[in-house]
């Protein structure tokens, strides 16, 4: 509804009476539209309120009242705090799937592929379930052997001894796929304290937690050119190759390895090469621009690089993440070797091919420089070069995106000098992880990427040479405590999105207003060795020289954060963390720091952040939800607040709500422990299982506080032990097993 539909229904003599009075009336019913307008959405949405497809969230728990679905104890807390927030407790607390199935559930009840439909819809994790009274040793009746033989043929193979011929059964022993007979266990398979398997009535559900991410025709670290040994990761590490799930082919179907994200192993990929290898599917290897064929494919054993491949022939580690060639036939400076495969992370943080939240929006930039194979600009540096030509003849370009679309190693980007008005977003497009390596210093050039910001004027006239500015940059009026001159332009703002980032640090000096790190990963001692070590422990991530920038990191990692900066400057930096890992590669190493250790003139604020290392900065606003695994040392700590955290014994910080370990005694008992702490691996940062409810349930909403808090894992798995219990058939007893 327009206010041209609401005039058009008045006589023509009140529109002429209108006209002539300066259009009075029309004003007024422009205001009416507006409200009409507000008034038929809200008609729509309560119509389609009425399905459970497209509801809002705060209806799907009513309509789940309706078809009978059960809620958690406690969910009334969690949707009271996530009902506003698309990524809160809401979603997983009631499942807008779980809700969709329930009386399809109920129908199917007593099936174990249900089981696997409900920690799908449930806790949204692949899911194998696993009958084991099947795999039970029992004496074998000789009156059955005549009935069936196919039957009499299976019976036989159970109870018997096991066949070592038979490689692939025995390496899948003790896991969700181990067909080997086993004797009962007394304990029942859902006991919270000493779980057991096999029983009777036992039926064991396993789900995979980890989620893959891909790594598309990206390049090979090259490791050993003489000898043409390569690693799938381009950082240089160890990298365990993951299954790339495809869709079970029924409803009745029960998963096997192909549904589920497992771990490739040797074995597998060995007997199964064709379900496995391939452009499109868990991993792959091209050179010259052509796929290895998988005839001259072997899976091999490749640590300690003791296997030597035949001619023709590529052996692959899929446990390790290793390539190796017979020596000679590699392609020529290793350069042309891509590889495709997929590796397991605990959630989406730091750079990947992961959907990223507001890439959409980037998209529609007016000012695009596109970076990548096929594209108007090789490298990122002669984009950048570009753009600043660009914009001393057309003012208007100060605001620009530079798209990086593809899976390249760049070496080339050394400096990033940015003037008054400038807004520059260096961003990789949605679906691609692009890796920029620093290169090694020369003469005066130090091991990092330089980001400078000058007082020049970026709508300076080239012709003239005065410093008139053209315009002004409307989307940096949030730069803390700037203030700039009558006449001038905001001081620039570079955004980072999408990015990897290594054998370096990032530099910050001069008169950068603001620096946004959005997705990105600075790595952790700038490079990793065989075992995910970081190469240089010691190094910073993130380097501040005399610059007053405000620096906004989210849903990324990032190494050290140093800030060389006088005490007696104006105004300290800030520093806000949200959904990030800041990782000095260990707890006693310098997080965040100043100049000889000293506290960093910096005010730092953090949200759902894991931090591994000391703190030491002079004041903090807030910190809430968030991991400390290291001392924080706090200079002024009269202001701030520090809520629903952890912290070492020891911490010197502002007065803390609802923390642990709130007493000195508490200490061992609730002490923080970690699956992994080493960049590259795939349990990094992932609380371990034993740790104390206080740290698990720790954040505000009742979910864990730090970088992985809006997984909910704990929230998922109480709802999936909940519907376990309500759709498991009277006599059985069902277990929830962690395969990762």
């Amino acid at each position: 509804m327009t206010p041209d539909d609401l005039y058009a229904l008045l006589p023509a003599v009140h529109r002429r009476l209108d006209a002539e009075n300066g259009h009075r009336l029309y004003a007024l019913l422009s205001v009416i539209a507006e409200q009409a307008r507000t008034v038929q959405e809200d008609m729509e949405q309560l119509y389609d309120n009425w399905f459970i497809e497209t509801c809002e969230d705060w209806v799907v728990p009513y309509i789940g009242d309706l078809v009978g679905h059960r809620l958690l104890p406690g969910t009334a807390a969690a949707l009271a705090d996530g009902a506003g927030s698309p990524n809160g407790a809401t979603a997983v607390t009631v499942p807008r799937r779980d809700v969709a199935d329930t009386i399809a559930h109920r129908r199917r009840k007593g099936t174990l592929a249900l089981l696997e439909d409900l920690a799908a819809g449930v806790a949204g994790w692949p899911a194998r379930a696993v009958e084991y009274r099947r795999l039970l040793a029992v004496t074998q009746p000789v009156r059955r052997y005549g009935a069936d033989p196919h039957d009499a043929r299976r019976r036989l193979l159970r109870g018997g001894l096991v066949d070592v011929r038979h490689v692939d059964v025995l390496d899948r022993v003790g896991g969700p796929f181990d067909e080997l007979a086993r004797t009962v266990e007394v304990p029942r398979t859902g006991s919270a304290r000493r779980p057991g398997r096999y029983g009777i009535p036992g039926v064991g559900l396993h789900v995979w937690r980890l989620r893959t991410h891909s790594v598309t025709q990206a390049p090979a670290l090259c490791v050993d050119r003489a000898r043409a040994r390569y690693t799938f990761s381009v950082l240089g590490n160890d990298t365990p190759l993951f299954t790339a799930p495809v869709p079970e082919p029924s409803p009745c179907h029960v998963a096997d390895e192909m549904n589920v994200p497992a771990p490739l192993r040797r074995r597998a990929l060995a007997e199964r090469l064709y379900d496995y290898y391939g452009p499109s599917k868990s991993v792959c290897v091209w050179t010259g621009g052509q796929v290895v064929a998988p005839n001259r494919i072997v899976s091999a054993d490749l640590s300690g690089w003791h296997y030597r491949p035949r001619s023709g022939q590529v052996a692959l580690d899929p446990v390790l993440g290793r390539i190796a060639f017979p020596p000679g036939e590699a392609p020529a400076g290793g350069h042309d070797i891509r590889v495709t495969y997929h590796h397991a992370v605990p959630g989406d943080l730091g750079g990947g091919e992961y959907p990223r939240a507001g890439a959409a929006a980037v998209t529609t930039a007016p000012n695009r420089y596109k970076v990548g194979p096929d594209r108007e600009y090789g490298r990122i540096s002669d984009a950048i070069d570009q753009w600043r030509s660009d914009k001393r003849w057309h003012p208007e370009k100060a605001e620009a995106v530079v798209e990086i679309t593809g899976n390249d190693l760049y070496q080339d980007l050394t400096e990033i000098r940015l003037d008054l008005g400038d807004r520059l977003t260096i961003r990789a497009v949605d679906g691609v992880r692009p890796v920029i390596r620093l290169p090694l210093p020369s003469g005066d050039r130090p091991r990092a990427l330089q980001i400078t910001g000058t007082d020049a004027d970026a709508g300076t006239d080239a012709a003239s040479g005065t410093g008139e500015a053209a315009g002004t940059d409307s989307d940096i009026h949030d730069v803390h405590d700037i203030h700039v001159a009558a006449g001038r332009k905001q001081p620039p703002h570079l955004v980072l999105d999408g990015l990897v980032i290594t054998g370096g640090s990032v530099q910050v000096r001069g008169s950068v207003g603001r620096l946004t790190i959005r997705h990105c990963t600075f790595v952790p001692g700038w490079e990793l060795g065989p075992r995910s070590e970081p190469r240089h422990p010691d190094a910073a991530g993130l380097e501040i020289f005399d610059s007053p920038v405000r620096v906004d990191v989210e849903h990324s990692v990032i190494g050290t954060v140093g800030i060389a900066r006088a005490d007696e400057a104006p105004e300290p930096n800030v520093v806000a963390l949200s959904d990030s890992v800041l990782d000095a590669t260990s707890r006693d190493a310098a997080a965040l720091t100043g100049s000889h250790g000293e506290p960093a003139h910096a005010v730092l604020t953090a949200h759902r952040t894991t931090v591994i290392g000391v703190v030491r900065a002079r004041a903090v606003d807030l910190l809430e939800d968030c991991l400390l695994h290291g001392e924080a040392q706090i200079t002024r700590r009269a202001q701030g607040s520090v809520r629903f955290c952890w912290l070492p014994t020891g911490s010197r910080t502002p007065p803390r709500f609802h923390c642990e370990p709130e007493h000195s005694g508490d200490a061992e008992r609730v002490a923080l422990r970690f699956a992994g702490t080493r960049y590259g691996t795939s349990d990094y940062v992932r609380l371990a299982d034993g740790c104390a409810e206080e740290i698990t349930r720790g954040a505000h909403d009742g979910a864990e506080p730090g970088a992985l808090h809006d997984l909910f894992q704990l929230l998922r798995e109480d709802n999936l032990r909940v519907r376990l219990a309500e759709f498991t058939p009277a006599g059985c007893d069902a277990g929830l097993f962690f395969a990762t």
